[in-house]
């Protein structure tokens, strides 16, 4: 699939902006509806020609997520939970009481950097030598009270792969994320045609080489270099395309804001290893990188099923509105086509039941059954707590508001649905109706003109 030649045109003039305007050595996007790329374009120069898709740029903080991809594999498989206490799989860390969970969305209120050099621009060193630099000091926050964006917790992270898989980080990235997706050209170090890192000058049009090492023990938080071919997969994968990697349930949990209120018009989260984003009722899902030299990134617009990716060697200079600005180019000139509408083929009669108008309290909401299967719970009357259920052994449990992980149970009197019980807030079908078993009684005269 490719994209219309209008779209084309200005995605490439788009590009081309980016890239002169940002003072960009060189510059690299594209947009993803597929496996494969739709459009893509290349500006400036590497090794004196123009790049290509196939061109390699380190992409820092991406590798946050292909790190998390992993460390949620290990989690479905058993081999860990995520409110394990790292000590009990890295043992011996000043901070082994910070959970797994908290690392990944970067809640554990470690130090944001490592506590060796500037390590982005030093040479790394391997774990056992990096962990005696370990100490009290980096932990500037209580666990779970607020973000702190941790690169040293993804470096604990990736300790945590290697001794559970019993191999190094790499490797299990490698084999168990970056080959079945495809992405054979992503990898640790440079390798074939690559971009060289340049700052740019705030007040001259020149340019200063930057250092690239490897990060050792810091890895996993911002090592990996990638093509821009292999982000469109990476782009792909987050739009529902997970194959044997990761169940669809998995993908969507790591997509899930944490601490943050997701009903709320605008605001920026973050997951388990991906950013979350919203603005102007759009949700972007992703992640950003930068090292030294470089800027890059990967989101997705899951309602539009369309991803983009950018990469260039610059240090600064590429604009927040870059991805943003790909992704609504192709919204507006050719918006996502809606699978249709089916019906469901067959329908349990206990559910069906649960359908239609019921109020908490005097709020009226209404219960629908989807044609995926979920019930979907609405707000009739202005705004609602909404929610959607999914069936879990038998019971309906909620996907998402506030409603996250309660479950829905039907009350029942002589073989008839009479409420519905959501943790321990009981729903009627009328306004406190006395047939329902409501918490505090009713006042027996009922309702009154005043």
């Amino acid at each position: 699939m490719t994209v219309a030649p209008a779209t084309h045109a200005r995605l490439t003039a788009f590009a081309a902006r980016l890239q002169a305007e940002g003072r960009l050595p060189s510059l690299v996007a594209g947009v993803a509806r597929g496996p494969g790329l739709d459009w893509w374009c290349g500006r400036g120069e590497v090794d004196g020609r123009e790049p290509d898709d196939d061109v390699q740029y380190r992409i820092g903080s991406i590798t946050k997520t292909l790190t998390a991809i992993a460390v949620m594999r290990l989690r479905d498989e058993g081999q860990l939970d995520l409110d394990d206490p790292v000590g009990r799989h890295v043992p011996g860390t000043p901070y082994a009481d910070r959970t797994i969970g908290l690392l990944l969305s970067h809640g554990a209120g470690l130090a944001a950097e490592s506590p060796t050099a500037w390590w982005e621009r030093s040479p790394g060193e391997p774990w056992a030598q990096f962990a005696e630099h370990l100490s009290a000091q980096d932990v500037k926050h209580p666990a779970g009270r607020r973000f702190h964006y941790s690169n040293l917790g993804y470096a604990v992270l990736g300790e945590v792969i290697a001794r559970c898989r019993r191999r190094p980080w790499e490797d299990v990235v490698r084999d168990e994320v970056l080959l079945p997706l495809g992405m054979t050209r992503t990898t640790p170090r440079p390798c074939g045609r690559a971009a060289q890192g340049f700052a740019v000058h705030p007040w001259a049009d020149v340019v200063l080489r930057e250092p690239e090492h490897d990060a050792g023990a810091m890895a996993p938080a911002g090592q990996l270099w990638a093509t821009l071919a292999d982000l469109g997969r990476l782009a792909w994968f987050l739009l529902g395309d997970t194959g044997d990697i990761l169940a669809a349930a998995t993908l969507e949990e790591m997509a899930e804001p944490a601490g943050i209120d997701a009903s709320s018009l605008g605001w920026s989260a973050y997951g388990l290893g991906l950013q979350v984003v919203r603005t102007e009722g759009r949700t972007f899902v992703g992640h950003g990188g930068s090292m030294p030299g470089f800027l890059a990134g990967v989101f997705v617009d899951p309602f539009e099923q369309t991803g983009a990716a950018v990469l260039t060697n610059a240090t600064s200079g590429l604009s927040a509105g870059a991805l943003p600005g790909l992704l609504d180019i192709v919204r507006t000139t050719e918006p996502h086509v809606v699978a249709p509408w089916r019906p469901l083929e067959s329908v349990d009669p206990s559910t069906l039941a649960l359908t239609g108008t019921w109020y908490w309290g005097p709020s009226s909401y209404g219960l629908r059954l989807g044609s995926d299967g979920l019930l979907h719970l609405m707000g009739l009357q202005g705004a609602g707590r909404d929610s959607r259920f999914r069936q879990v052994a038998g019971a309906w449990i909620g996907l998402d508001g506030y409603h996250t992980g309660e479950t829905l149970e039907p009350v029942r009197e002589g073989g008839h649905v009479v409420a519905l019980d959501l943790g321990s807030f009981i729903y009627s079908r009328t306004p406190y109706d006395p047939a329902a078993p409501i918490p505090g009684g009713i006042d027996p005269a009922g309702w009154q003109p005043s």
